[in-house]
């Protein structure tokens, strides 16, 4: 059974909005390669529409290895609104998130990764769908900015491993409890 990975990257007072603007920075060969080493345990990517229109223009102009996985892979963009999805190997999942996450969860292959925690990672952590959860947590105050966690969310989590980058970034990751 394959398992949904839930990576985001997040400040130390929680912001995970708008990280091109403040994560670049840390973003050296040692996050590379810790990035494309997570993605190479990957064969899927979900994301929600918002994710999908800030990703899809972006993505397949980009060089090296980590883009050409991204564009190779199977794409599932959870959307009842979005009409078309242009970008390679991308399909709109409709209908009920839940049961069309279990089922990718069911089928042969590796992990599924989600990037950010959208209203599709908050549906998945309430369902109980996300198997693990990974935090870049970046040792820096934003101060304003979509918060990881909404008002309301409640999940326990236990912490399985973490390590340091090179640039102090802390990178976590938690299973459910």
């Amino acid at each position: 059974m394959r398992k949904i990975i839930e990576s985001a990257l997040v400040s130390l007072d929680g912001v995970i909005g708008d990280p091109m603007s403040w994560a670049s920075a840390y973003f050296n060969e040692d996050a590379q390669a810790s990035a494309l080493t997570q993605l190479l345990a990957s064969d899927g990517m979900l994301m929600g529409r918002g994710t999908y229109e800030y990703f899809a223009p972006a993505w397949p102009s980009v060089p090296g290895d980590y883009a050409a996985r991204i564009n190779r892979m199977p794409k599932y963009v959870f959307s009842n609104t979005l009409d078309r999805a242009e970008w390679t190997n991308s399909t709109i999942v409709r209908g009920d998130v839940g049961l069309a996450a279990a089922d990718l969860k069911q089928q042969d292959g590796q992990d599924l990764i989600i990037y950010g925690h959208g209203r599709l990672g908050q549906t998945l952590l309430e369902e109980g769908l996300v198997d693990e959860l990974r935090l870049a947590i970046h040792p820096l105050f934003i101060g304003h900015g979509q918060r990881l966690f909404r008002d309301g969310a409640y999940a326990t989590f236990k912490l399985v491993a973490a390590h340091t980058l090179t640039t102090g970034v802390v990178m976590t990751t938690y299973r459910p409890a």
